[in-house]
């Protein structure tokens, strides 16, 4: 039990390791080749787990073989517009103009309830408000509406704002983080000041600080006392 506690534990931080350096993006957003690599390298790591018998460098230099053509195949499709075609696929346009382009349809096999389905989970139930919508090559469905049913901007109403900044988080379970202040242009002395603008004499009562994309420093305290 000892070994199989052991061995899983290695192949474990292993596949942390390699989910990391494979990069961030979610299931959802993954590629096909990516998604068959992932899926792959979970089997190998789960098959020496659970087996003694087999060595387990065998699962280890599996895995990072696979974390290698993954990288490779990456960097390919970053530096190659035609690789990335051929590997990845290109874009697919489903609707124009409100009508469902049939034939796009029928070549990437997805039909109408498919399609009605996703438009549904964007917000827009009717077809005619769509644009276009285009079949991305991750398997998600991009919504573009049309001009005159989008809510007004901004720009549309000639309204002046001001751009929004970063947020960036300055305290967290009562520790204030020095290089995220310095990244918001703030000393302690100044986020003090804030904090007893507000009625907070310790930092410490702080359980979360941020500040946020106005320029402004929110403090929420620590309820537990």
């Amino acid at each position: 039990m000892l070994l199989i506690a052991v061995r899983a534990l290695i192949l474990y931080l292993l596949l942390v390791v390699v989910m990391r350096l494979m990069g961030k993006r979610q299931i959802g957003q993954l590629q096909p080749f990516e998604l068959a690599i992932t899926i792959v390298i979970a089997e190998l790591a789960v098959i020496p787990m659970s087996d003694t018998r087999i060595p387990l460098t065998n699962g280890i230099i599996g895995i990072l073989v696979l974390m290698s053509v993954e990288i490779a195949f990456s960097l390919l499709i970053l530096h190659s517009e035609k690789a990335r075609s051929i590997i990845c696929g290109t874009p697919t346009i489903l609707i124009r103009n409100g009508k469902p382009d049939r034939e796009a349809m029928r070549r990437v096999r997805v039909n109408i309830n498919d399609l009605l389905e996703q438009l549904r989970s964007k917000e827009y139930p009717n077809m005619s408000d769509i644009a276009y919508a285009v079949l991305e090559t991750n398997g998600s469905i991009s919504v573009i509406p049309r001009a005159d049913v989008k809510p007004p901007t901004a720009r549309d109403l000639k309204v002046p704002v001001t751009q929004p900044g970063f947020p960036v988080s300055l305290i967290m379970d009562g520790k204030v983080n020095l290089r995220n202040l310095q990244i918001a242009g703030l000393t302690v002395d100044v986020l003090l000041q804030e904090a007893n603008k507000q009625g907070i004499q310790d930092l410490r009562q702080v359980f979360f600080a941020q500040y946020t994309t106005e320029g402004k420093v929110d403090f929420i305290l620590d309820e537990r006392g």
